[in-house]
């Protein structure tokens, strides 16, 4: 059997070999069909990596509290769900006060309709991401980390203190360095404010969100500045090991402070860490779909393509298949030799295939702001898909070739 096994794909390499451009053609649309597979599987790691960290960063034992549903929505956002009640100070304060497992609760406001802008001099950003806040996000908010300085205090915020701790990326885009931007002034809507502080860039990220684009000055400033702001929302910090108990009790407090009937549903949404990322695997668990779709098409192209050159080459070699069966080669020898010459040429393309787009995937990295990596379940799929390719469209040709009368083989010219 071994050596059944060993001679049928000596024959399959000999024919390849033959046939150079004829089989690189052939596998074409292997070779692209398994390199779409890598290059999926490999953007997926990374941003199942990124999101992870980013995710992580918040800490494994906090909750976000918005009036809107987070994740993805399909379609109109239902008119109920848009004219929610906006959340309160009053309702962040009370789920402090009222429910034992939460050990503390960032509070932020925001103003989401209007653009921003931060100046510097010459130097000005618009896109950044811009809230008020209590000192209270350093504890809350894992990721919050300062890169230098330091982060406003709670008499700041009360005495209205025109102060803010900004990205590291909105601070190198207005100062040479993060040091360089403490204690200037710059220019936020057209108000001075003094740099007290530059956050550590985050772990994570992705596109966009790879820049830390934070500006963060007091809350009680920020309504100051914008008193019509009406958009709040918390995150909150459990004791460790109760987050859930946490939800439950600020679930409780909210929907009693904004009278939700007992029947109804919440008119706000908390959302966990292990939620957001099960929202974010959806949402890359539909791309992915669609993308292994399209590469099954590369694939189904490039398998009719050797099963057209495999008949083609029955058809040539029909008197070589006559003279094996004359001294002696079965039905069945003539069948897996075909067969493994068919799984050799798409195994070899998809191998290629795997080496061209494991190393354009290795490259995105060091190219893009974008992370990727190529896991080896990828690189055997693969590789196990493009050999599968070979074994079903080869049965054909191979049937073909054993049921090759040997008497009519050896006349064919």
């Amino acid at each position: 059997m071994k050596q059944d096994i060993r001679e049928n794909l000596a024959l399959a390499f000999d024919t390849l070999r033959t046939h150079k451009a004829r089989s690189a053609l052939a596998v074409l649309g292997v070779v692209i069909g398994v390199g779409v597979i890598i290059i999926v599987a490999s953007l997926i790691t990374g941003f199942k990596a990124t999101i992870a960290a980013t995710i992580e960063g918040y800490g494994a034992d906090t909750a976000y509290v918005d009036r809107f549903d987070q994740g993805p929505h399909v379609g109109r956002v239902p008119k109920q769900v848009r004219e929610r009640p906006p959340l309160s100070l009053a309702d962040g304060e009370a789920i402090l006060a009222s429910c034992p497992a939460v050990k503390q609760i960032a509070i932020s406001t925001f103003n989401w309709h209007q653009v921003h802008s931060i100046r510097y001099q010459k130097n000005q950003v618009q896109d950044m991401e811009f809230r008020g806040t209590f000192p209270a996000y350093m504890e809350v908010y894992g990721n919050a980390q300062l890169k230098a300085g330091r982060f406003f205090t709670a008499a700041e915020n009360d005495h209205h203190e025109k102060v803010v701790v900004l990205g590291e990326n909105i601070a190198t885009a207005l100062f040479p360095t993060a040091n360089d931007a403490l204690n200037k002034a710059v220019v936020i809507d057209g108000s001075d404010f003094l740099v007290i502080g530059v956050y550590e860039k985050p772990p994570g990220g992705f596109g966009m969100q790879d820049e830390d684009r934070r500006v963060t000055i007091p809350y009680n400033t920020f309504m100051k500045m914008f008193p019509s702001t009406r958009d709040n929302g918390y995150r909150f910090l459990a004791y460790h090991g109760k987050l859930d108990e946490a939800v439950d009790e600020a679930r409780e407090v909210l929907r009693r402070r904004r009278k939700v009937a007992y029947t109804a549903p919440d008119n706000f949404s908390i959302t966990t860490q292990v939620q957001e990322e099960e929202q974010f695997n959806q949402i890359i668990g539909g791309v992915a779909l669609v993308l292994i779709v399209l590469s099954s098409i590369g694939l189904l192209i490039g398998g009719v393509g050797v099963m057209n050159i495999m008949l083609v080459s029955v058809t040539e070699r029909t008197r070589e298949i006559g003279v094996r069966k004359a001294i002696g080669a079965r039905s069945r020898d003539i069948t897996w030799q075909f067969l493994f010459e068919a799984m050799t040429l798409t195994g070899s393309g998809g191998i290629l295939g795997v080496l061209f787009f494991s190393g354009l995937a290795m490259l995105i990295p060091h190219v893009t702001s974008m992370k990727a990596a190529v896991p080896l379940w990828a690189v055997l799929v693969g590789i196990g898909v493009s050999v599968g390719v070979g074994l079903v469209f080869g049965v054909w040709p191979a049937m073909k070739a054993a049921k090759l009368d040997p008497i009519e083989a050896l006349r064919y010219e």
